[in-house]
């Protein structure tokens, strides 16, 4: 069992699973470093923080999907945790509207840049950074919408898959340097991002993605389905055959 996170690094840290990770981890020993494009925002996420356990939070204001930024961030970064960051959460992204993207080039390029470019560029400086650290937890929050293209949806689809299988794949270069690589796959959660889709039985909330990661970082796990029960649900999707599911609706 791994020990609490004490540097915490949280990309896109107003999200609200952002949010409930960072109350769900946080402790008076813990030193935050919370990074988002709104600074008002991030300094009442900071205070909330603070005033709750005592815990250190700053906050660096930038476009994250501004990739020219990454290094300067990466920068701030060390100069605020330290050179050693025990745990960071990639935790932003968009969902866009399927109707708009297919008939809109533009609309689905900038989706993209969203939810897999920036991302990706992240991934690829933190990448480099654990592998000198030899230590700690970077965290993905894809989708399980990664799993299977939609046609309801196969814009946020696709650019999951590839956020996801990135993700895996710097698993696999991380591992004989002791750094875990958790691929974060939540199911459908009750947040502002989904606020205009109908919630069904199946929803669940930010709170219990929180303790989720938490109790995937203490047993170092590679991949996490939030709630659990996405496993086998993605497990039918994965296996209806092509013929069949691409008559579906879903």
């Amino acid at each position: 069992m791994k020990s609490p996170p004490q540097t915490i690094l949280i990309l896109g840290a107003s999200s609200a699973i952002a949010q409930a990770t960072a109350r769900q981890l946080a402790t008076s020993k813990t030193h935050f470093l919370l990074v988002g494009r709104d600074e008002e925002r991030l300094h009442s996420i900071a205070n909330d923080l603070e005033q709750r356990t005592r815990c250190k939070a700053e906050i660096f204001a930038t476009q994250l999907i501004d990739t020219s930024q990454h290094g300067k961030l990466m920068d701030q970064a060390v100069k605020v945790l330290g050179t050693k960051i025990d745990f960071t959460l990639i935790a932003y992204g968009t969902l866009p509207d399927q109707d708009t993207t297919q008939d809109d080039p533009e609309t689905t390029l900038e989706s993209f840049q969203v939810n897999f470019n920036s991302p990706a560029s992240l991934l690829t400086h933190l990448a480099s950074h654990y592998q000198k650290q030899q230590s700690g937890t970077i965290a993905v929050i894809t989708s399980v919408a990664a799993d299977r293209g939609r046609k309801t949806l196969y814009t946020y689809c696709a650019a999951k898959a590839a956020l996801s299988s990135l993700t895996d794949g710097i698993r696999g270069r991380l591992f004989s340097h002791n750094v875990q690589v958790l691929n974060i796959k939540p199911g459908v959660i009750d947040t502002p991002m989904t606020a205009h889709l109908k919630k069904g039985l199946l929803a669940s909330t930010p709170e219990k993605v929180a303790k989720d990661i938490e109790k995937a970082i203490e047993k170092g796990k590679d991949i996490l389905y939030t709630p659990r029960r996405w496993l086998l649900i993605m497990f039918i999707i994965r296996h209806i055959p092509e013929k069949i599911f691409k008559k579906l609706t879903i």
